[in-house]
């Protein structure tokens, strides 16, 4: 009986927030947590990322392995991408495997990275029908305050842009930098108290509704679109959220680009 009157009491503290175009921690509608990006910070990964948005706090590793090819791209590579979600990140978190939520995570960072195009799957190819690399996308959070899903995709796209091909482990070339030919950034918003407002944090995920995961690429291309819990938006809403989406895209672009 208490979550469900706890919650209650949240929304309508949340409601009169919105009433005054107010935001809990002070933030304005738009307006982002403190961010860090760094990458490097895994020993043993071929290319890391540590992100660090407000007290969310997530890394992304990445890993190769070699494979042979499906049958109908005999040609090309592969990339798998999950998401882990563990006690260590927050007590609403539970051990075991993995929960409804990680496995959205994974799959939501996974399209925009997949649908961007920014690694191109016939530079995997090793050897065409017998041998190519795939990609394995590890994002993990230590701290979960909040707005994961854009945490988690700053990392991993971090982290593939300074990874390397470990050919010579595998006895199969030179090591060489994996080809990442762009940028795509994920943005997340949350309707709470009645609006949208970008990278909510944790308290405003208790307390919010329907949610929208947009990835941009250069040019405010449109990598994918993904539309999380019940609810729905206006049109009014969605292009209000696409030109906030489109300035921060572009702003986290410079910071990625520039590591």
């Amino acid at each position: 009986m208490g979550q469900p009157l706890v919650s209650e009491l949240l929304r309508d503290h949340l409601q009169e927030l919105a009433n005054r175009d107010e935001r809990a921690d002070g933030r304005t509608q738009w307006q982002g947590r403190d961010l860090s990006v760094e990458i490097g910070v895994l020993e043993r990964a071929e290319g890391s990322a540590k992100v660090v948005m407000g007290d969310t706090i997530v890394y992304a590793g990445i890993k190769f392995q070699l494979q042979t090819p499906y049958p109908d791209r005999p040609d090309e590579g592969g990339l798998m991408t999950s998401a882990e979600l563990r006690p260590l990140a927050g007590r609403h978190h539970e051990p075991g495997p993995p929960s409804p939520l990680s496995i959205e995570m994974g799959r939501v960072v996974d399209r925009g990275i997949r649908e961007s195009g920014c690694i191109n799957t016939k530079d995997l190819c090793i050897i065409p029908g017998e041998k190519v690399w795939q990609v394995i996308i590890d994002c993990f959070a230590i701290s979960d305050d909040g707005n994961m899903f854009d945490a988690f995709a700053l990392a991993a796209i971090a982290a593939l842009q300074n990874s390397t091909l470990p050919g010579e482990r595998f006895d199969v070339g030179e090591d060489r930098p994996l080809p990442v030919n762009k940028t795509p950034i994920m943005c997340s918003f949350q309707k709470v108290g009645g609006r949208f407002v970008y990278d909510a944090n944790r308290e405003e995920e208790v307390g919010g509704d329907e949610r929208i995961h947009i990835t941009l690429g250069e040019g405010d291309h449109v990598h994918s679109l993904q539309k999380g819990l019940k609810g729905v938006f206006s049109a009014s809403e969605f292009a209000e959220i696409m030109d906030a989406a489109k300035v921060r895209c572009a702003e986290l672009r410079k910071i990625v680009d520039s590591l």
